[in-house]
């Protein structure tokens, strides 16, 4: 029954037998690394998770940009702020507990037994680095099709555009991290502002204006929204749904466990944006509570580039690295960070596999592939300039009260429009701008 519906939507039915043994293995594999580092299973976990939940909502940071722009709906936008919202709240708690009995901010610690208020490593100056990161990173994710963690869930949905941006992403961290350590160390690199609001302003103070701030940039996102329907610009939220994706329409009658109706429920049918966004703030949440840090994900790319380059004699000596120097000390497979991203990875394939969607999808031209390397480029640059991604510069900064957070959203929303401008209608993953006339 469930084999016939799934073919009857173009499914395929033997993907989910290959996503329960894919599941199997993984759980063997989470055994293993156990017998390695007792930490790296629950770094597995959170990866699958979120990379679970993103596929399943189809949920993406440059689609709050990208999505908004062209229907003139800001679902995807809105669900983000809620995504900050409930991140931010849990985390106040969280830091406010640790100050309580006696953390202190990481750029204070000065020995192994003075322990550090969750998250705050993620506090940095918000300078020229920021800036200059965040735009190419801005510009990056839209020629790559995808963010930092979204490049990954595409990789592990069989997207081809991520197969090829995502090596030029790691390739080009390394320089990125040099590059953002000398604009540091420059004159023009020591101007900037590094905040932290607790100190400022309390916890109180710090939850109160930075939901007041997400309040106000869901002002603005659902004026534009607004401004779009009045042009006559505008799609409904669910109307880009694949049709195996909708809810399945209530015949009245009594629903049987094992039944398609079932099935689709818990494997098939598209998630809401809002759905996305508790379930990757849970994801986030849970990282920070079992490691004392926030979710990041470029950091490990540095270090699979270090070990890559390595190979060809590259050293790297520079204080730059300094960051990744523990990782480096033996395989990344041991690495809690890389492990979290190929649990990513997984958790978004087990999705595809589990709805019997998965597909290698490689169908682009000689210049596609141009365009996605570029993007990768620049992604793995911008962020690593800026010391972070999508999420560890702007995500689990703002979630984590860093005013250099608001600072690397600016400049990547820029970046974003511009690589939206500039090459719109001239590669295959930004068609031309929609107008009244082409709105579907």
């Amino acid at each position: 029954m469930i084999g016939k519906s799934m073919k009857k939507y173009g499914l395929d039915a033997k993907q989910p037998i290959i996503g329960l043994i894919v599941f199997a293995l993984i759980i063997f594999w989470a055994f293993y690394l156990n017998t390695q580092v007792s930490k790296l299973p629950m770094a597995l976990f959170a990866g699958l998770l979120i990379g679970y939940v993103l596929t399943r909502s189809r949920f993406g940071f440059a689609g709050g940009i990208k999505r908004v722009f062209y229907r003139g709906e800001a679902s995807l936008t809105n669900a983000l702020l809620v995504m900050f919202a409930i991140t931010a709240i849990v985390n106040v708690g969280i830091q406010w507990a640790a100050a309580s009995k006696g953390a202190l901010p990481a750029w204070t610690v000065t020995s192994d037994a003075q322990s550090i208020i969750p998250g705050t490593q993620n506090v940095r100056i918000g300078n020229i680095s920021t800036a200059l990161g965040g735009f190419l990173f801005g510009i990056g994710m839209m020629l790559a099709g995808g963010c930092a963690s979204g490049t990954l869930s595409d990789f592990g949905e069989g997207e081809g555009h991520s197969w090829i941006a995502l090596p030029f992403f790691v390739l080009a961290a390394a320089p990125g991290q040099k590059l953002g350590y000398d604009l540091d160390q420059t004159a023009i690199g020591q101007i900037g502002i590094k905040a932290w609001m607790p100190q400022y302003i309390g916890y109180g103070g710090s939850i109160v204006v930075t939901l007041l701030i997400f309040l106000g940039l869901y002002y603005l996102a659902k004026k534009y929204e607004n401004h779009k329907k009045e042009m006559g610009m505008y799609s409904e939220p669910k109307s880009d749904y694949l049709e195996y994706e909708k809810p399945i329409k209530d015949s009245g009658e009594p629903v049987k466990f094992l039944s398609w109706e079932t099935y689709h429920k818990f494997f098939v049918e598209r998630w809401s944006f809002i759905t996305g966004a508790i379930g990757i703030s849970i994801g986030a949440i849970f990282i920070l509570i079992t490691t004392g840090k926030a979710w990041g994900v470029t950091t490990p790319f540095v270090s699979l580039d270090q070990k890559f380059l390595g190979l060809f004699g590259a050293k790297f000596t520079s204080p730059a690295f300094d960051e990744t120097a523990e990782a480096m000390k033996g395989s990344l497979l041991v690495d809690g960070g890389t492990i979290r991203n190929i649990g990513l990875v997984l958790g978004a394939f087990l999705a595809f596999l589990m709805a019997g969607r998965f597909s290698m999808k490689f169908h682009f031209t000689k210049k596609d592939i141009l365009v996605y390397a570029t993007g990768g480029l620049l992604m793995g640059l911008g962020s690593r300039c800026a010391r972070g991604c999508n999420i560890g510069a702007l995500y689990s900064s703002i979630c984590n009260f860093s005013v250099h957070g608001y600072i690397f959203m600016l400049f990547l929303v820029l970046g974003g429009m511009a690589g939206i401008k500039l090459f719109e209608g001239k590669v295959d993953l930004l068609p031309k701008y929609l107008t009244s006339e082409n709105i579907d």
